[in-house]
């Protein structure tokens, strides 16, 4: 059954069409610059902001996780690389297991290992299949779990995905093209893996303009989530333009 913030994000939902997640690296980051980007997409019209990293070590995560919290006046979720980064000061966590890929330590292990300390953290858990998508590069999640990504043309095998999640009871998926993709998420499958499934669809990886993350809006997206984009511009009209886009797309 859905938590308080997970209600908190679909009632969110409901009164813009899509929500919008901006994603902040602490290894990219110094934890000033961090608290300063939470402050800048949150007045620009971000829903939530999501904290992790494929590399980030716990010293270094819970300094710009504690930068963060200080700073955002909006949910903030933990999306982890490894049970390492579950720590305390996130409303919630993207639990994810990672079912385009095989390798046990990402399907299962690492989510073994962090249940407790997320329990213990009192960070409310959303359950969500992530799924790598192709992008026409290797991209740093596909190196690091050394996962095959799914083909975009192959709609129905990523159907199988999503809906074996949903079976094992999960509420979100999230389609993954991967930080610096090449391409992104196709949003004709965005569509199909909304109208397959119960789930809501999260959709990332690639958008670095505006128009791009609106299209996948309209699509049937539940959540949009924006990282490098930040990187080529950070002035608040370009930012506000994502905002823009993404609700009642």
């Amino acid at each position: 059954m859905p938590g308080p913030l997970e209600q908190q994000l679909g009632k969110r939902r409901d009164e813009v069409g899509c929500l919008w997640a901006v994603l902040l690296d602490p290894d990219s980051l110094p934890p000033a610059e961090l608290a300063q980007t939470a402050r800048l997409v949150e007045t620009a019209g971000a829903d939530l902001l999501l904290v992790g990293g494929s590399s980030a070590g716990p010293g270094v995560f819970e300094a710009g996780m504690k930068a963060i919290r200080e700073a955002a006046g909006i949910p903030v979720i933990l999306f982890p690389g490894s049970y390492h980064q579950v720590v305390e000061g996130a409303d919630g966590i993207l639990f994810t297991s990672l079912l385009s890929g095989r390798n046990p330590q990402y399907l299962v292990e690492e989510q073994v290992k962090g249940a407790t300390r997320a329990l213990k953290a009192g960070i409310e858990p959303l359950p969500t299949a992530y799924l790598l998508i192709e992008s026409g590069k290797a991209t740093t999640v596909q190196i690091v779990s050394g996962t095959v990504p799914l083909d975009p043309e192959k709609t129905e095998s990523v159907i199988d995905h999503a809906l074996a999640a949903q079976f094992m009871g999960m509420r979100w998926v999230y389609l993954e093209a991967g930080s610096g993709a090449q391409r992104a998420v196709p949003p004709s499958l965005v569509t199909a893996v909304r109208d397959a499934t119960s789930l809501s669809v999260i959709c990332g990886g690639g958008l670095r303009t505006p128009e791009a993350a609106g299209e996948r809006a309209r699509a049937g997206a539940s959540m949009i989530v924006t990282g490098n984009a930040l990187e080529v511009r950070r002035d608040p009209e370009y930012l506000h333009a994502f905002a823009t886009a993404i609700h009642n797309p």
